[in-house]
């Protein structure tokens, strides 16, 4: 089973972040071009690409990897300076499980980054550069403005350039449903003038929220680095003359970086992707492979495992102050935000597990019923392969509890896994759950091991 089991919703805890403004007079001034269509225009024709991108798309679907890059992202949002603020716009931030090195933004804010430009960058500032360029176009909003230049049939047809325009396409063009990759873009590639645009500008949303600007110029660097320059599809859609280079590092020098803007986890989230399958290519999604007729990517898919049988000793801990478990003795405890994990030696894999049991606490309406049907349906997310058995009435110290056994694949070897589950109500419309991890073949030991961990639950709230 993945280790990615906490749904966003879970509440441990959570993170503040105020961005400073940046002053420094001397920095090169910006005027967002003239734009005929309204603001709302934009919202509409992202909201609408970016629904037809994720069908049409393999989306990662990884909970960690996502709040990482809309952390990164909400950061750099926030420090979009006050005149190129929509408060209509809604910046989203997801990962494409593709190969080629790129990403691209969409009006009124979703902005899609390929699996690939995480794994290649050298540094977060590097990754944050792209996604900055990217917001620059969007906040100045030179997607509607260059198709107001052009022969359109209204907002309309910009609309049906959307979803007739390109799968998987370059930095600042729509997405929609084509069948073949490269395709034209629903507007063609940015004018130099844009381009520049967003090079400054993202260089001051850089410093603003605590990069160095010149990450952007270097991060054009690495991807000429990784392929030769000209067949990056990033560059292909961004021409990149020497001067550009140039420019953002003479706007850095004017740009006085605020706070610190790196996570901390870039390193960490790039072994969390090595630890996975390999991504799809362009060729593959074109073909539509990743829909049908591939086998999906897993996380070190067909790796043997072996562990010992869990002790029947158990050992307590306590997780939370109002949590007391008793789990096998010969299991470790995992550390980890937002949830509790205990594993035998052997089962733990860059955030997957195959063997062990997991508690956790996740925001519910108070039907418990409901509210464990919709913790599942969030598991389903992360975990395609996840069908559900059946579900019987239980307790848990004492209260009243629903136990639902569930089948999956697993992403670390490959093979039927099954997957226990147990949740009870808390005050404050709180849902506590536990969920036991084993191989199918191991189930029936392990069904007796989950059990004397359910019986040694307290929960003292």
């Amino acid at each position: 089973m993945t280790g990615r089991l906490i749904p966003q919703t879970a509440c441990v805890w959570a993170l503040a972040l105020t961005v400073a403004a940046t002053t420094v007079s001397t920095q090169t001034p910006i005027q967002a071009p003239k734009n005929k269509y309204k603001v709302t225009d934009d919202v509409k024709l992202g909201q609408e690409a970016a629904a037809e991108a994720k069908k049409e798309l393999p989306m990662l679907n990884d909970a960690r990897l996502d709040q990482y890059v809309e952390t990164v992202g909400a950061r750099l949002a926030a420090a979009i300076p006050a005149e190129f603020q929509h408060p209509e716009f809604r910046y989203t931030f997801d990962i494409v499980n593709q190969e080629e090195i790129n990403a691209f933004a969409l009006p009124g804010g979703p902005m899609f980054l390929n699996r690939g430009m995480i794994e290649k960058s050298k540094s977060e500032g590097e990754m944050a550069g792209v996604m900055a360029h990217e917001l620059s176009h969007v906040a100045l909003r030179h997607g509607t403005a260059q198709a107001g230049k052009q022969t359109l049939p209204g907002i309309a047809g910009i609309g049906g350039q959307i979803l007739g325009g390109i799968l998987g396409g370059g930095l600042g063009q729509a997405i929609g449903v084509a069948s073949q990759v490269g395709a034209a873009a629903w507007s063609t590639k940015y004018s130099r003038e844009y381009e520049s645009q967003a090079d400054i500008l993202g260089a001051q949303i850089l410093a603003r929220a605590g990069y160095d600007p010149r990450e952007m110029a270097n991060m054009f660097k690495t991807i000429e680095e990784e392929g030769g320059g000209s067949d990056i599809e990033w560059l292909s859609s961004h021409p990149a003359p020497a001067n550009r280079y140039a420019a953002i590092t003479k706007e850095a020098a004017m740009l006085r970086v605020q706070g610190k803007g790196e996570t901390g986890q870039f390193t960490q989230m790039q072994a969390r992707l090595r630890d996975m399958g390999p991504s799809y290519t362009a060729e593959q999604i074109a073909k539509g492979q990743h829909k049908t007729g591939a086998p999906r990517p897993t996380a070190t898919t067909g790796r043997p495992v072996n562990v010992e049988p869990p002790s029947t000793a158990l050992r307590t801990y306590a997780p939370a102050n109002f949590l007391r478990v008793g789990v096998p003795s010969n299991w470790n405890q995992l550390t980890s935000k937002g949830s509790a994990t205990y594993v035998p030696p052997g089962a733990s894999f860059e955030g997957h597990f195959t063997h062990g049991v997991q508690f956790g606490v996740a925001k519910a309406t108070g039907n418990l019923q409901r509210d464990t049907a919709a913790l599942i349906q969030s598991f389903a997310k992360n975990n395609p392969e996840l069908k559900q058995g059946t579900v019987v009435r239980d307790t848990l110290d004492g209260r009243q509890a629903l136990t639902a056994t569930l089948q999956n694949v697993s992403d670390v070897t490959g093979q039927p896994e099954q997957v226990v589950l147990t949740t009870t109500s808390l005050p404050e419309n709180n849902l506590f759950f536990m969920v036991g991890v084993a191989p199918q073949s191991e189930a029936a030991v392990y069904n007796e091991a989950f059990r004397r961990v359910r019986q040694s639950v307290r929960i003292s709230r």
